[in-house]
């Protein structure tokens, strides 16, 4: 490998530059022949045949087939050897642990998903997410890990990839997860918020538009992933979209987060579950009724089917809920004006009846310039989505990010990135 100085650590000479933007464009298929490669950078064809010749000396890069003839000799295509490492997603939600594998052009290669109350804490779920992560890899070929992302059901610090008092995680509070799964894996790790990792794949489909987005996840509790300009807005320390501990006028049940009347107290799917309880206790009937009755526990998605199949109790609930999420996020259109809305989490599963009324709220509530383009849609409900968000922020990280601090290694290290 020849003068790998001057690739290292943000050394940025022309021909360092140059030869990142290649690798990149040839990664995102923005152009994947040298002679695209000429036309897109200016560089001259001497110029382009050295810094390909560089990248695939360095293993980023390989020929592939040979593109389709505009009349001459037909160039040969470029592809970025994307099988070379491992991506490792670990999304943490309140009630279960989630663990994806992908190669690094973000094909799952294999996952798995398990019943889990984070509120056991952290070394024990963290110990069972990384046994999770390491059946995973085991299974696998030996390819080495690059990047990590790991997701958690609360308030976190991106920058040190710790959790800030976190309402429904006890224990967690400053607890250095990034640090234990760097200390694992030897392999750069990022923290970020759950539902950060869900806007960042609604991000993911919409890539080249630069989209102005807001993914606001509805389950246990709430909380909204903010894209702005196609870049995830964590604001000055991480808690940006935690619409859920929002007042509500005149509401007064007591949060999770100790305080009264936020937001998810009243329109969260465990405030959701505390209502049915009450109703039911006064003689409501129906279906939720009859799952209480079998001994089984009740939680927001069952109350989200129930609606959706015509119980009078749940179609009011999730109403009801649907109604005061709406004014919130009609606020944050106000505010922050984006193009599109994505409604995710349990009770937006239950569809056309919970979008309608925040559909109502929204248009209701806002300015008219600020609904003028606006979509406001129900997410993908694929069960994969955390883990493709969580490979769309580590692609960002490592090849938009700190791509220059560690591409003369060869591979990302944690010295690199986060040094």
């Amino acid at each position: 490998m020849a003068n790998v100085s001057t690739l290292r650590f943000g050394a940025q000479t022309d021909e360092v530059t140059s030869l990142l933007r290649i690798v990149n464009m040839v990664r995102l298929g923005e152009a994947v022949t040298r002679p695209e490669i000429g036309r897109v950078t200016g560089l001259g064809r001497g110029v382009v045949a050295q810094r390909v010749d560089r990248a695939v000396e360095m293993g980023f890069l390989e020929d592939a087939e040979y593109a389709p003839s505009s009349g001459g000799r037909a160039p040969r295509t470029l592809r970025f050897r994307a099988e070379r490492g491992r991506i490792v997603v670990c999304a943490l939600g309140g009630l279960h642990i989630h663990v994806g594998v992908t190669d690094l052009d973000g094909e799952i290669l294999d996952e798995a998903h398990r019943a889990w109350d984070i509120a056991r804490g952290p070394e024990e779920t963290l110990a069972t997410a990384t046994a999770m992560i390491d059946d995973l890899l085991g299974a696998g070929d030996g390819t080495p890990v690059w990047a990590i992302v790991v997701g958690l059901p609360g308030p976190v610090d991106f920058e040190t990839g710790r959790p800030v008092a976190p309402p429904i995680m006890p224990g967690w509070n400053g607890y250095d997860v990034r640090g234990a799964f760097e200390a694992h894996y030897d392999a750069p790790v990022w923290v970020d918020n759950d539902v950060n990792l869900l806007a960042a794949g609604e991000r993911a489909r919409r890539r080249h538009e630069g989209v102005d987005l807001i993914y606001c996840k509805v389950g246990t509790g709430i909380g909204a992933g903010l894209v702005s300009h196609g870049h995830l807005h964590r604001g000055a320390n991480g808690a940006a979209g935690d619409v859920g501990h929002v007042r509500v006028t005149g509401a007064t049940p007591i949060c999770r987060c100790g305080k009264v009347g936020c937001l998810e107290a009243v329109a969260g799917g465990w405030a959701l579950v505390r209502d049915a309880h009450a109703a039911l206790e006064g003689g409501a009937a129906g279906a939720l009724a009859q799952i209480v009755a079998s001994g089984a526990d009740l939680t927001p998605e069952d109350i989200a089917r129930a609606a959706e199949r015509g119980d009078a109790l749940a179609i009011s609930l999730v109403q009801t809920a649907a109604r005061q999420v709406g004014e919130a996020v009609a606020a944050l259109v106000n505010m922050f004006n984006p193009s599109v809305i994505v409604m995710g989490g349990a009770l937006a599963s239950a569809g056309e009846l919970y979008l309608a009324e925040v559909r109502h709220r929204v248009y209701e509530l806002s300015l008219p310039l600020a609904t003028r383009d606006l979509t406001i849609k129900t997410s993908e409900n694929d069960t994969r989505e955390p883990v493709r968000g969580g490979v769309d922020l580590a692609l960002e990280q490592l090849f938009e990010v700190s791509l220059p601090r560690w591409f003369g290694d060869g591979h990302p290290t944690i010295a690199a990135v986060h040094g």
